[in-house]
């Protein structure tokens, strides 16, 4: 059992039968009445984020994750397929699963899988990828870094992020895996 002062980032609970992604906590000590944990929850089975209070020293079942090393082979008919780097087993993950994880990872890329219970639910992706630009509006002269404004980009993975207007087809990018956002040329 976890109760609430165990709480971290990236913990994960089992609240009444469905198992939860702590995103955020943060306990609440009032000048009256009893303190409280304010919480920010993603729902595993369909990614969906939730706000919850909960009182202090609610205890909750703590799940079992485990991370596997797998390489990303390809997307086709509503699933992903994975394959395991150590014993060459391959998997299916239903594709709306991961569809927010998949739009940053390109086919043979090395991602860490997450399994709670034993099922596969999730990548655990780095902070930051680099991407190649697939189609964007040409630059033109002038376009610099302290020109201010953007244009929409389409990525190798078909993902598409706003970039700076000097960035053309061709380059590199890196993004946030996290929101999404254009962080620097790779």
């Amino acid at each position: 059992m976890i109760n609430t002062n165990q709480f971290k980032n990236g913990n994960h609970i089992d609240v009444d039968g469905v198992v939860f992604k702590i995103l955020e906590f943060q306990h609440v000590k009032p000048g009256k009445g009893g303190a409280f944990v304010r919480t920010k929850l993603r729902r595993t089975s369909d990614g969906a984020v939730i706000d919850r209070t909960f009182r202090a020293g609610e205890k909750f079942r703590a799940v079992r994750t485990e991370t596997r090393h797998m390489q990303f082979l390809y997307a086709e008919r509503g699933g992903a397929h994975f394959m395991d780097l150590s014993s060459y087993e391959q998997l299916e993950i239903a594709e709306t699963t991961l569809a927010e994880a998949l739009q940053w990872t390109r086919p043979n890329d090395e991602v860490d899988v997450l399994f709670i219970d034993g099922e596969p639910v999730d990548l655990q992706l780095p902070s930051a990828v680099d991407l190649e630009v697939r189609d964007t509006e040409p630059g033109v002269r002038g376009d610099t870094a302290s020109g201010g404004g953007t244009k929409p980009a389409l990525l190798e993975t078909g993902a598409e992020v706003n970039v700076p207007l000097f960035v053309n087809i061709g380059d590199r990018v890196r993004v946030d895996t996290r929101s999404g956002d254009y962080v620097s040329r790779a």
